[in-house]
């Protein structure tokens, strides 16, 4: 939930609980300070009127399904604002202390103000239950935030140990490049070791045969 409408709402319940109190006060005097009282519960009450302005307008800039709740809230909280000010009209309308006496014991307002203290009780819990839900959703939102930054470290972590394994591959690669060039040297010089050993010995071969010819026509002439 949205920690602004957290703060008009509690400002409101406050607001509200207030006034009711205010209410039932300002029935029970008469002249100059009842007019005064009045006069303050209805300034409370566009400090309400204003709050409840104010949840709307934050209520309908939130995700649908977070308003689709806040806005049910709001519908209560109206209904409640609208109680209030027809207390406040009653009470401005009534002549004399005696008279205000009389209205509160009547079944219908004494009714009324039950249902109020009944709905505000009900906000009251409703904005707990709402509170916990919300603390719940925090602490869900850390664990996700906390399990996301450890995947994101353990990809880190395979994408280093990738490339040390791309680093070795290519060593490797290199290493066995340059064996191939070796073994083709080695073979080469091979070949040419076993060419000059035959040229060497069809030399000495010649030499040999040259010294017997030599020889023979020596000792025969």
């Amino acid at each position: 939930m949205s920690q602004v409408f957290e703060g008009y709402e509690r400002q409101y319940c406050e607001l509200s609980a207030n006034l009711s109190r205010k209410c039932t006060s300002t029935s029970l005097i008469d002249g100059e300070q009842k007019k005064q009282k009045v006069s303050e519960i209805k300034a409370g009450l566009d400090d309400a009127d204003a709050l409840i302005r104010k949840m709307d307008l934050e209520a309908r800039s939130l995700p649908a399904n977070v308003k689709a709740t806040l806005l049910a809230k709001l519908r209560e909280y109206r209904t409640d604002l609208n109680n209030l000010k027809s207390e406040v009209k009653r009470i401005s309308s009534t002549n004399g202390t005696q008279a205000a006496r009389d209205d509160l014991l009547e079944s219908g307002m004494a009714d009324t103000l039950s249902v109020s203290s009944d709905q505000r009780g009900r906000l009251l819990m409703s904005t707990e239950r709402l509170n916990q839900s919300g603390d719940r959703i925090k602490g869900s939102r850390r664990t996700m935030l906390e399990t996301e930054e450890l995947g994101v470290s353990i990809l880190q972590d395979l994408h280093q140990q990738r490339q040390s394994l791309l680093h070795a591959h290519n060593t490797i690669h290199g290493v066995d490049d340059n064996i191939s060039k070796s073994k083709k040297i080695l073979t080469t010089m091979s070949r040419r070791m076993s060419r000059n050993k035959w040229i060497i010995s069809s030399v000495v071969a010649a030499l040999v045969l040259a010294i017997i010819l030599i020889l023979y026509f020596k000792l025969t002439h």
